[in-house]
């Protein structure tokens, strides 16, 4: 439920920035997909906050990662971004492991997990959204809650119900309308 409560944010970022009522049309088919595969009852209200929050800033991050497309060449202002956004981290990071963050089979693990789920992912995302305009990239993560509900069930098993086959397919007919839809580049900012 709460992938499904964040992709709120991209869909907003869909709707806001909508410059036909075709990318209006996507948005809202992908929303109504998104509450079919959310199964909202027994939410807990501070979850809810939280997932609701973290869709504002993945919201924000769409906007900014566009614009930073834009302004820096390469992967370069994800590189700067990246090393201003694990400076808060460091403290914490050796306040918890210490002497053991220099333990190279842990150094080794560190770095796959930074390829696999940050360096890769946000390298990508950059190049689509130097390519395209957030309003549909907002709809094409949108496909996020279908991944999380396949990975539940090949993962943990967790089944999927009518409800949440058809929500499912709401996302992915309009990711695929949003992806149909989107010609020629992003454009630039004055």
């Amino acid at each position: 439920m709460a992938v499904t409560l964040e992709f709120i944010g991209p869909l907003g970022v869909a709707l806001v920035g909508s410059r036909s009522r075709l990318d209006v049309l996507w948005a809202v088919l992908a929303a109504a997909g998104v509450v079919l595969l959310g199964g909202f009852g027994g939410a807990n209200a501070a979850g809810v906050v939280l997932a609701l929050a973290a869709g504002g800033c993945w919201a924000a991050y769409i906007l900014l990662n566009a614009r930073v497309g834009r302004a820096f060449a390469g992967g370069d202002g994800l590189a700067i971004a990246m090393a201003i956004a694990v400076l808060p981290l460091i403290p914490f990071g050796i306040a918890d492991g210490g002497s053991n963050l220099l333990h190279p089979s842990l150094l080794a693990v560190g770095l796959g997990v930074a390829l696999l789920s940050s360096v890769i992912p946000y390298s990508l995302e950059l190049e689509a959204l130097r390519r395209m305009r957030p309003q549909p990239f907002g709809v094409l993560m949108s496909l996020e809650p279908a991944m999380a509900a396949l990975a539940g069930l090949v993962v943990i098993g967790q089944g999927l119900g009518a409800l949440e086959l058809l929500g499912i397919a709401l996302v992915v007919t309009a990711s695929a309308g949003a992806t149909l839809g989107t010609r020629g580049p992003a454009p630039v900012d004055a």
